[in-house]
């Protein structure tokens, strides 16, 4: 029999919208975590994307609760099940939640033992707090879009909403550290984030070349910003990421590709003349390697330590042979839908195994919210009032 996942006695409410509020709850979800997901009436099924693939695999294994916060009634609902629940999870808009009614300190006055955890734009107190905030505008608040892209092109987006996932992950990380801390103190806490602050941190080395030494990294495109031969490089059928950028790999790079001019250079004897000289040497490495098929440098460099891969788009990536080896997709079983293939938590713990499948998809608009009002010991009678009041809607599945 395999063993109970590691959240599985903790109960979450999910008040979140977008990207980055959902990202932590599924950190939360796929690890067991009983997830009750808050939906407004208004959510609906804009523009059929409840049954798109975003929506799917944010959303999977959770329950859906339809309530109108707005409403006395369904103001009341949400606080009966705090009084039983381990964390809030919201990324409102900073006032948004003052507004409902629903902030931290009107929930701790329910269950002082409460984890209430948020994420917002730009911080919940400061000049900023209350703008409104998308991933791309704080890709470009926080610096990222001006080191990304080529030199003299201007700035560029990442490819990926970076920051909501960023700031989602740290959320999730927030709100495990405060279940250890709830556990060895029985004390609760506000848990909070923003896609600001991920950002900043996620600029990590880049970051800290200014804190410390007051340097303004910039663009360098596919090269690597402190290292060479770093970066991508032509090949006879196409391009190759490389990195021979430490002192042993460059030796073992000149040897298997016979380039012993470039091994007997003074310039590129150590990692300082390599990056004063970088423009000349990626020039020289690109002549050797455009000789050779992608293939062929991948299997050649790698054997010899040196870091060396394909650049493939979404689908070969996933045709890789590692990628099929990791198993990174499992089944969810949708009742329109049929089976569909979402992508799996990537963390691997030796206790657990991840399965094959889903407990479930993404739910309908208040699916559950019959199944999950009954947990509360709501009468018949009880929920059809809340029902016919508009206080809570009832989707197709839960009726």
């Amino acid at each position: 029999m395999l063993p109970s996942l590691p959240l599985t006695k903790y109960t979450i409410l999910d008040l979140t919208i977008a990207r980055a509020g959902p990202t932590a709850v599924r950190l939360l979800s796929d690890w067991g975590a009983y997830v009750i997901r808050i939906e407004s009436p208004m959510s609906g099924d804009i523009a059929g994307k409840r049954h798109g693939p975003d929506f799917q695999n944010l959303h999977r294994n959770k329950r859906s609760l339809c309530l109108n916060l707005k409403s006395d009634a369904g103001r009341q609902v949400f606080f009966d099940l705090v009084k039983t629940a381990d964390v809030v999870v919201e990324n409102f808009r900073v006032d948004v939640k003052h507004r409902l009614g629903i902030d931290y300190e009107a929930v701790k006055k329910v269950n002082p033992a409460i984890i209430y955890a948020s994420i917002s734009g730009f911080g919940q107190e400061g000049p900023y707090a209350k703008r409104p905030a998308v991933d791309q505008v704080i890709q470009g608040s926080s610096g990222l879009m001006s080191i990304t892209g080529e030199p003299d092109r201007g700035p560029m987006r990442v490819g990926i909403a970076v920051s909501d996932t960023s700031a989602g992950m740290f959320l999730g990380q927030g709100i495990l550290l405060a279940l250890l801390h709830r556990e060895a103190t029985g004390e609760g806490q506000w848990v909070h984030t923003s896609l600001l602050e991920s950002m900043l941190c996620k600029l990590d080395f880049q970051a800290a070349r200014y804190t410390m030494n007051g340097e303004v990294p910039c663009q360098e495109g596919n090269n690597h910003p402190t290292l060479s031969p770093m970066g991508v490089f032509d090949t006879a059928d196409g391009l190759v990421n490389m990195a021979a950028s430490t002192d042993k790999m460059f030796r073992a790079f000149c040897e298997v590709m016979q380039a012993d001019e470039l091994a007997s250079n003074e310039n590129y004897k150590n990692v300082e003349g390599r990056l004063a000289h970088r423009e000349v040497l990626w020039k020289k490495v690109n002549q050797l390697t455009s000789q050779h098929s992608t293939r062929e440098l991948v299997e050649r460099l790698n054997s010899v330590g040196i870091p060396c891969g394909p650049i493939n788009n979404i689908k070969q990536a996933f045709e890789d042979e590692q990628v099929k080896f990791l198993a990174m997709t499992k089944q969810a079983s949708h009742g329109e839908l049929g089976d569909i293939d979402l992508l799996r938590s990537p963390i691997n713990l030796s206790g657990y195994t991840h399965g094959s499948r889903f407990e479930r998809p993404g739910p309908e608009l208040g699916e559950h919210s019959v199944e999950i009002l009954k947990q509360l010991n709501y009468s018949d009678e009880k929920i059809e009032q809340l029902r016919s009041s508009g206080a809570v809607h009832i989707g197709p599945a839960g009726r």
